[in-house]
Order: structure tokens, then sequence, then C-alpha cells
């Protein structure tokens, strides 16, 4: 995961969306991602709002799963992000030419969580250190985050095997999230991404 919360988003909505998927509901045989094709980002938020993500680069394309990631990224915050920061994740999926909203099942689709701080301190424990490369290029992993700039450079990330609900299958999806405090808005990004399955 990244440092900031506008990166955090970012690679939660393309990496650990993936991973939310193995406690989804499980009704048939999961499907096992083999490949990410075609991942782009964009900015969705309004001009005055406080994080914007400035840089985001993945690659190779297609991304293999399991394989290696590589992925540099760059945001900015002009406000300090404090506890709690509410995330509104929206998942829609191409159908017959038409984008159909994916329900939130099991904290996976078009989910509300509450607080964005909680879920980086159920992934990384607080007192732990934080995990390599954030480590390394000084990038801070819990709440609060400063004002300021926040880069990661260019790493590699080893994805392991992914499994996905059923309901999850073969498509073009995007991603948006939406960050908040006390109802007003921080950032949003939007993901957009081709899905292809074992």
């Amino acid at each position: 995961m990244l440092s900031s919360i506008p990166l955090f988003i970012a690679l939660w909505m393309a990496g650990g969306f993936f991973e939310q998927g193995t406690c989804a509901v499980q009704i048939r045989r999961p499907l096992r991602i083999a490949k990410v094709v075609g991942f782009s980002w964009e900015n969705c938020g309004k001009a005055d709002d406080p994080a914007v993500m400035k840089s985001l680069s993945l690659s190779p394309d297609p991304i293999n799963i399991p394989g290696d990631l590589t992925a540099s990224a760059a945001g900015t915050t002009s406000v300090a992000l404090v506890s709690p920061v509410s995330l509104n994740v929206t998942l829609e999926k191409e159908v017959a030419g038409f984008w159909v909203k994916v329900p939130c099942l099991e904290e996976l689709g078009s989910c509300h969580y509450p607080d964005a701080c909680d879920i980086l301190d159920q992934l990384i424990p607080p007192g732990q250190d934080c995990p390599e490369p954030l480590h390394t290029y000084g990038l801070p992993c819990h709440c609060p985050f400063k004002a300021g700039d926040y880069s990661l450079p260019q790493s590699v990330f080893s994805l392991p095997k992914v499994e996905l609900p059923f309901w999850l299958t073969n498509g073009q999806y995007r991603v948006q999230g939406v960050l908040g405090n006390l109802d007003k808005e921080l950032g949003c990004l939007k993901v957009t991404l081709t899905l292809h399955s074992d």
C-alpha cells in the first residue's frame, strides 16, 4: 500500500480491492485472477479538493497475477488528514455497453467505509514499522497525515494469487473512491481496469 491516503486509495482500489475478494461471499468456487489489463486512473474531485493524485504508474500491462508489479506514485494534500476519513467506493461493471453498479456484499463492491484510518490500522497494526518500501523512503502509513507532498519512487511489489467471489466475473470495471471528513469532500479518484480470470 502507498503512504498518504490519496495514494493509499489508489493502490487499495487497484490492489487491495482484489485482496478483499477472498473474504467475500463464497457460494460457488471463487475465480482466480490471472491478469489485469488496461489500468488507467483520473482525479474525479472538485477543483478545490485538498487531496489530489499527481501521478500513478503501474506496469507491466497486462499485470500478471501472481507476478511482479512495478509502481510509482505521487500525491498531495493541502490539509492534514485526520480520523475519521470516510471512504465511499462505487464499483461498476460494463454490461452490454452500460455501466451497472455492483452492490456492497461482505465489504466488497460499492461500499461506504466510515474511517479509512481504521482500515490502515487493520492492515498495518499501530506500533509496527511501515512495510517496505514505505519504511525505506520514510513514508507514513497511519493517520494523521500531515499536509504536504507524498511520493513513492518506482518500486516492485510481488502480487500473490488472488481469488474473487464468483460474481466478480471477467470484464471491464471502474472503481471510484471519494474521501471525506465531516461531510466535506477531500478528494476523488477513479480507476478503470479489465479483469481476466481462470
